[in-house]
């Protein structure tokens, strides 16, 4: 047999998730072609020659704290395999890109990445991995300057993937159909050795008309409950004092036994348990579903020394239209009776929302209604998204589409909205002493901490204060 020319860009191949040999019930591989294997042995070689002088690697994260914690987690299997990470901003021999692609912005602030890389460094090797991999693993390796796109299954094997890149060869795509990524890998990052993200569960199984999260993440699954717990004392040993659990659909968390898949826990067990563990101080609930926050959960934070009184909860739209629309799984009354019920239990909690403007068909008396049902709502702050068309979603059909301009007018209604909510939730406590958890901030003269309410506190520089929780007056 002649070997296959090497000048053919691409081929894909079914692959074992394990990374062993070629497999008929495996996922789908687009790499560049090797040549023939003369050995006659199953396998395929993915590069010409292995990369061995490439060492230094620098990272940037787009998109959520559960990306960040997934960074985190691959730089320290990146040290073990004897790379040296540097800073993004400086030269490195590679760098890798964590990609979100809840918006087009995303998309577009990746590409921009690749550009400035491309113009400070062009030797150095450029890897993409993340949502947007995942989701155009083919619309990234056009990007001139790509080197190796790594999808949702294979990005925890970054650096096998790196030592068998060759400059200037075809952009090696390493992705699959997200129907075959079932493991779960855990992650978290720490800032300054005081917060820690702690990744538990991963993937949604919600359809949301709007959203492509499923799509680029896969099924929902967790991390095993003692795991967890082992991850959380290591963190204890790190000196960490606040642990963040995050998730893409975080309320459900569940564990189940390997041989019946019955389910053993649920996520009431994991912050029951957590509450119990004397080695962190803080906990805090990144962002959780509003029919997934039962009032047991709520009155564990309630009674808790540990768990914070902030809640996050994901709203997107005040009108039961629209709701509907995304296929939401609740309508707005049962979001206010979360909130009451929470307020009645704390008066002093923070309650955060997220919010969609502009999704199709929302009209003008539909954003009416969604601005005068937060007005009325007790909550702190809001976090304000511009809809975004997204390819493969349910919502990109819909009609009537709200002009942009008009969306980025609802968009800034309501973060000035947002903006008075926080100054009047911060308001009602100055003059209160509340306990300030302080670190470091990017200005060295200055560190900052946030109350467990999440009230951001700002003062001069103390070393003595550094991961130190101190009672405050605000």
């Amino acid at each position: 047999m002649e070997p296959i020319p090497a000048h053919h860009r691409r081929f894909s191949v079914r692959y074992p998730l394990a990374g062993s040999l070629p497999s008929v019930t495996g996922f789908s591989m687009t790499c560049p072609i090797p040549p023939f294997n003369p050995t006659g042995k199953a396998g395929m070689i993915l590069s010409l020659r292995p990369m061995t002088a490439a060492k230094t690697v620098a990272f940037h994260t787009l998109g959520c704290k559960l990306n960040y914690s997934e960074t985190s987690a691959i730089t320290r299997l990146m040290e073990r395999e004897g790379f040296e990470k540097k800073s993004f901003e400086g030269i490195a021999d590679i760098y890798v890109i964590n990609t979100c692609s809840v918006t087009e912005n995303a998309d577009k602030e990746c590409r921009y990445l690749v550009r400035q890389i491309q113009r400070k460094s062009p030797e150095s090797f450029v890897v993409i991995t993340g949502c947007y991999a995942q989701l155009k693993p083919q619309e990234i390796a056009d990007i001139p300057g790509v080197d190796l796109v790594l999808g949702a299954a294979e990005k925890f094997n970054m650096a096998a993937h790196i030592r068998e890149l060759v400059k200037g060869n075809p952009t090696k795509i390493c992705s699959c159909d997200i129907d075959q990524v079932e493991g779960f890998h855990d992650s978290y990052s720490f800032n300054d050795r005081t917060r820690a993200f702690l990744k538990v569960q991963d993937g949604c199984d919600y359809q949301c008309s709007f959203c492509t999260i499923p799509l680029a993440r896969g099924k929902s699954r967790s991390d095993r409950l003692d795991h967890v717990l082992d991850n959380v004392r290591e963190l204890a040993v790190q000196g960490i004092q606040e642990v963040v659990l995050t998730g893409v659909n975080l309320g459900d968390f569940s564990n189940s036994d390997p041989e019946t898949k019955r389910k053993t826990s649920d996520f009431f067990n994991l912050i029951q348990a957590l509450d119990k563990m004397t080695e962190i101080p803080r906990f805090r609930i990144s962002s959780i579903e509003p029919n997934l926050l039962n009032n047991d959960i709520i009155e564990l934070v309630a009674g808790s020394q540990r768990f914070m009184p902030h809640f996050h909860i994901p709203l997107q739209s005040g009108s039961n239209k629209i709701l509907a629309l995304m296929r939401r799984r609740y309508q707005r009354e049962l979001y206010s009776d979360r909130v009451a019920h929470i307020k009645s239990l704390m008066p002093h909690a923070a309650i955060g929302a997220d919010l969609i403007v502009g999704f199709p068909g929302e009209t003008p008396e539909d954003f009416e209604e969604t601005r005068q049902f937060l007005q009325d709502l007790d909550i702190a702050y809001l976090h304000v998204f511009t809809y975004s068309e997204r390819e493969n979603t349910r919502a990109v059909e819909m009609k009537p589409v709200v002009p942009i301009p008009l969306r980025n007018e609802r968009n800034k209604i309501l973060r000035n909205l947002s903006y008075q909510k926080l100054q009047y939730f911060a308001s009602q406590y100055r003059g209160q002493t509340r306990k300030v958890l302080f670190e470091r901030s990017r200005d060295k003269a200055m560190m900052e901490g946030y109350t467990d309410n999440y009230i951001k506190v700002n003062v001069p520089y103390q070393d003595q204060w550094v991961n130190k929780i101190v009672d405050w007056r605000l």
